[in-house]
């Protein structure tokens, strides 16, 4: 018959009492009704939470002959103490839901000449019937011979002087077998045809479930306080992903307990360091934050800006869980930032880290100053911390930047190429309605344009030149759109005579930053789309411009044509809303023009996917796409377009005139050429 290691390592531990949430041990039970010979009683037990270890050593001491029940094999995990009986509160995983005695090798009993006695845990001159009153009282729980713990209650009741055949007929009689009934469960639904790893699947999670139920941080604690060593069944544990992922889950809902922070290190030096980033436990440890970080950030940085997106949210989160795991991580970050190799992917890093920080309501301001370069230049940094804190610009501190950023000595331009700083210019010289004082204009466009156009070199920390070349041409573009974009009389139409104007100036990355903002702000008033009577409005018309030249800004046209798309135009009727639809796909398909492919085409799949989008909708684009692509294809775009072609509702109703069929065309092409992967 097979034989089932139901979980955990080395296939050891025991499984968890039904009543108390207390381990079984897994040992051979003694014949019990419905276990028959060669069972899956006779294999080690389901649960990991203990290491287990056959009792060695001398046999009981002698005394009246034992009943003629048989006698069970009895297996001790060496699991430390610290937890009380049934009665009490259940308590942490394995190790803490046990006695509070503390016992030793079962080698050790009443081995005085081997040195190895243990002094007597009863202590001196506590009376031995109440010790044995004591003992019985365990011995009549239900299944206590199945406890890590009794060894030690056997030798504390010997040494009282206690009856072995009592000791025997409890046992016995309390004796129910949880853990092998467990096991023989678990064989008979293989024997129904379950696969084992299922069936060891089932066991382990509903285990892991009691013991986040029932886990007691103080009695987890114990482990320590009581032991003075790490128990070997614990580093067992920890090389296993079942069990791992449970004290990952513990570890958040009891970020104070000794015992999981000491286990995330043990996990962190195992080299497992890559799966606690969203740990909070880890970063209240050094040593494990600084290795988690160090493996964090490597990944990051190895797959490039899709990867990006996808590892920031739970890296920002996690460096942001605290003012400490904040500042050590920036501080380690302004550190690689100034090497020539990879320095600018950490720089940015470090800033979205700000970002989050940011947009979660935590002023960091202070800290990004400290690290760079304004520490030598008070001034400068009170003038900047104060805005940065207010959250807006205002004329005395951008006036005290002013001066300083015309002298003939001005600070290094990194002191104000600070995101959120400049953000803030965004909003000041782009939105609508945006208010500024007349008389200190020029001094905002000259820092934000001072800001984004000059270079400075350096050499062995000293600035050897800087070029101005081209801060006054960026003044003028930004001064230029931010007139015609914060004019409130110019609508429309007057727009449509200034855009050769505005393509020039866009052509300047700030200023496409602008403007971009500006059209964000401005299409997410509700009535502007039925106000408009241009089947493509000026704004949108924009944006192609934004995508044909600035390849960086993609990713921010792509959000704002998702958002625009996923809006609901409640003031149109379903014919303008469709139309209006239809021309963001077209600046979309332009933006796929433009090379920014597999994110356009990616999302047109999930839309398809979730069915919350009008088919025909799905058709346009699909249409629009044919026509202006051409072999040879990637196997990336391949593999998520053709799925949207070969759609039942896509490909048989796109109609198309004469002979020429793109749609026939381009799946011909592709299973020529490609092997799909599903």
């Amino acid at each position: 018959m097979r034989k089932l290691a139901l979980a955990g390592p080395a296939q050891q531990g025991g499984a968890l009492h039904e009543s108390s949430g207390k381990p079984l041990s897994g040992a051979k039970p003694p014949a019990h009704p419905g276990s028959a010979p060669g069972s899956i009683g006779d294999v080690p037990s389901a649960g990991p939470l203990c290491s287990q270890r056959r009792a060695r050593g001398p046999a009981l001491p002698p005394g009246p002959a034992p009943s003629s029940r048989p006698r069970p094999v009895l297996q001790a995990p060496p699991l430390p103490p610290g937890a009380r009986s049934r009665e009490s509160v259940a308590g942490a995983a394995a190790g803490a839901i046990m006695d509070e005695d503390y016992y030793g090798n079962a080698a050790e009993w009443g081995d005085e000449a081997d040195g190895g006695q243990q002094e007597d845990d009863s202590g001196e001159g506590e009376d031995d019937a109440e010790v044995q009153q004591e003992c019985l009282h365990k011995f009549s729980t239900r299944d206590y011979i199945m406890e890590p713990s009794i060894f030690n209650t056997l030798k504390r009741y010997f040494q009282a002087g206690g009856s072995p055949e009592n000791v025997i007929q409890l046992l016995s009689e309390n004796y129910t077998a949880v853990a092998q009934t467990v096991n023989l469960l678990a064989e008979w639904l293989i024997q129904t045809g379950v696969e084992p790893v299922q069936v060891q699947e089932t066991v382990e999670n509903h285990l892991k479930s009691l013991l986040i139920k029932h886990f007691d941080p103080r009695k987890a604690d114990s482990i320590f306080t009581e032991e003075g060593e790490t128990p070997a069944w614990l580093e067992q544990m920890i090389a296993h992903t079942t069990w791992r992922d449970l004290f990952y889950k513990l570890a958040e809902a009891h970020p104070d307990c000794l015992m999981l922070n000491f286990t995330v290190k043990l996990i962190s030096d195992a080299g497992y360091q890559g799966e606690i980033t969203s740990v909070s436990t880890a970063c209240q440890q050094l040593e494990v934050f600084s290795r988690v970080l160090r493996t964090s950030l490597a990944t990051i940085l190895d797959g490039g800006e899709e990867n990006l997106e996808k590892n920031l949210p739970e890296f920002a989160k996690m460096v942001c869980h605290g003012e400490h795991t904040y500042l050590f991580a920036q501080a380690m970050m302004s550190v690689l930032a100034q090497e020539e190799q990879g320095g600018s992917a950490v720089r940015r890093i470090a800033q979205e880290v700000q970002r989050f920080a940011q947009e979660k309501g935590h002023d960091a301001s202070q800290i990004t100053l400290a690290l760079g370069t304004a520490a030598s230049y008070p001034r400068a940094c009170q003038a900047l911390g104060a805005m940065l804190s207010k959250g807006a610009l205002n004329p005395a501190d951008i006036t005290v930047l002013f001066k300083m950023f015309t002298s003939m000595d001005p600070p290094p331009v990194e002191l104000i190429r600070v995101p959120a700083f400049l953000d803030l210019f965004m909003q000041s010289l782009f939105k609508p309605g945006a208010r500024i004082n007349q008389d200190h204009k020029h001094k905002y466009i000259h820092i934000l344009a001072y800001a984004a156009s000059v270079v400075e070199t350096w050499k062995k920390n000293k600035r050897v030149s800087i070029n101005k070349d081209e801060l006054k041409s960026t003044s003028k573009a930004v001064e230029t759109v931010h007139n015609l974009c914060c004019n409130e009389n110019k609508g429309a139409s007057e727009l449509v005579a200034e855009l050769s104007t505005l393509y020039q100036c866009i052509r300047f990355p700030v200023v496409a930053m602008g403007v971009l903002k500006w059209v964000d702000w401005t299409v997410s008033e509700p009535r502007y789309f039925q106000l408009q009577t241009d089947h493509t409005p000026v704004h949108l018309a924009l944006l192609d411009e934004i995508s044909t030249c600035h390849q960086l800004l993609h990713p921010q046209v792509l959000q704002l044509l998702v958002k625009l798309f996923e809006t609901e135009h409640s003031q149109l009727d379903v014919m303008e809303q469709l139309e209006l639809k239809k021309t963001l796909l077209d600046r979309m398909v332009h933006l796929l023009s433009r090379g920014y492919v597999l994110p356009v085409v990616s999302y047109i799949r999930k839309c398809l996917e979730k069915l919350d989008t009008d088919i025909s909708l799905i058709r346009y684009f699909v249409t629009e796409v044919l026509d202006v692509i051409a072999p040879p294809y990637t196997s990336d775009f391949v593999q998520l377009f053709l799925p949207i072609l070969e759609n039942d509702s896509i490909a048989g109703t796109i109609k198309t005139e004469g002979e020429h069929d793109p749609v026939t065309e381009f799946i011909a092409h592709c299973k020529s050429n490609f092997i799909m992967v599903n």
